[in-house]
């Protein structure tokens, strides 16, 4: 079924369907109604793949996330995806699972689908590769990310003002003995968050700060680094503990309960990052640094578009970096006092 099968049935022009689906201001009321009756009669369905190939670009935004099995992120797609619904577009989400090489090819596969602009959580350095896609008309916004070199908007939380809370949150109820356990470190979030943490350690006469990096941000590498703290002397294991995110903070929260038992907060004070939706609703409540996860999502999208009608209405465009502070939620899992 085509368009002109709907134009011969409502006996009108081609450029008369064109505009009833495109431009339906720019027709007569009855002779809108006629072709609409048509298009319902007759099933039709437009192509809007080929049409949006002829104008070249589509009505789509890609998003790449660090991980999709993360809530936070689950989050930050919702909210970019009702941004996006409001402006008639789209989201195509992507999950690095933190692979660079899997980061590459989501961003060729949103080059070839011409995507009205990207937003991405990147997992190393892709300045260079993004700033081709802008040549190209397709801006890009980080998400959750500060870009550092301010070469492209972006949308972040104040990562080491959270790492500095939650440190100095556990000092306060008494630890002096911290692990940081997170990673892999070159995810400038997990440096940023350790950089603040290792700041409020630093600022306190008789804290160590130790690191147990980890090579993902998943539970299972929370249990493997529990399960370290567990084997440890008990003169030898910090008294609080600080996840990079929750996903890990679960994870150590399985391992003390199924190999220890270690008991929290009154052996091991715990803190997380994200403050995700169950983080509340575990076995001991977590406490947690809160991101704006949806706020994040919307933000970005807002972003992206307001670059995208810049650059079509052949404007200069001023790239923002927004930074949402950070918030820390107390819950059982770090009350020692």
């Amino acid at each position: 079924m085509s368009i002109r099968d709907v134009a011969e049935r409502a006996g009108v022009a081609l450029g008369t369907v064109s505009n009833v689906l495109n431009r339906p201001d720019k027709v007569a009321e009855a002779t809108r109604e006629r072709v609409l009756q048509a298009i319902e009669d007759l099933g039709f369905v437009r192509n809007d793949a080929a049409r949006q190939l002829r104008a070249g670009k589509s009505r789509t935004i890609g998003l790449i996330v660090l991980d999709v099995g993360n809530p936070f992120f689950t989050d930050v797609a919702r909210g970019a995806g009702d941004r996006a619904a409001e402006a008639s577009l789209s989201v195509l989400l992507g999950s690095s699972d933190q692979r660079t090489d899997r980061e590459s090819a989501f961003i060729d596969l949103f080059e070839q689908q011409r995507v009205q602009g990207v937003l991405i959580s990147p997992v190393g350095d892709v300045d260079e590769r993004l700033g081709r896609l802008r040549d190209r008309g397709m801006p890009t916004v980080l998400v959750d990310r500060l870009s550092l070199g301010r070469h492209f908007s972006s949308v972040s939380v104040d990562d080491v003002g959270g790492g500095y809370l939650a440190v100095q949150h556990l000092i306060e109820q008494g630890c002096r003995r911290i692990a940081f356990v997170g990673g892999p470190l070159n995810i400038l979030q997990v440096a940023d968050r350790l950089q603040g943490a290792t700041k409020a350690a630093a600022e306190h006469r008789g804290v160590q700060l130790e690191v147990l990096s980890q090579p993902e941000l998943t539970v299972r590498a929370g249990r493997d680094a529990g399960q370290e703290i567990v084997e440890r002397d008990p003169a030898d294991r910090p008294t609080g503990v600080f996840a990079a995110n929750d996903l890990i903070a679960v994870g150590v929260l399985q391992a003390f309960a199924l190999l220890g038992p270690l008991a929290v907060p009154k052996d091991v004070a715990l803190v997380g990052y994200d403050d995700i939706d169950f983080a509340g609703s575990t076995v001991v409540p977590l406490t947690s640094i809160r991101q704006p996860s949806a706020l994040i999502g919307k933000t970005a999208v807002e972003l992206l578009l307001a670059e995208t009608e810049a650059l079509a209405a052949g404007r200069t465009f001023e790239r923002q970096q927004i930074v949402f502070p950070p918030e820390l939620v107390v819950r059982e899992s770090s009350q020692r006092r």
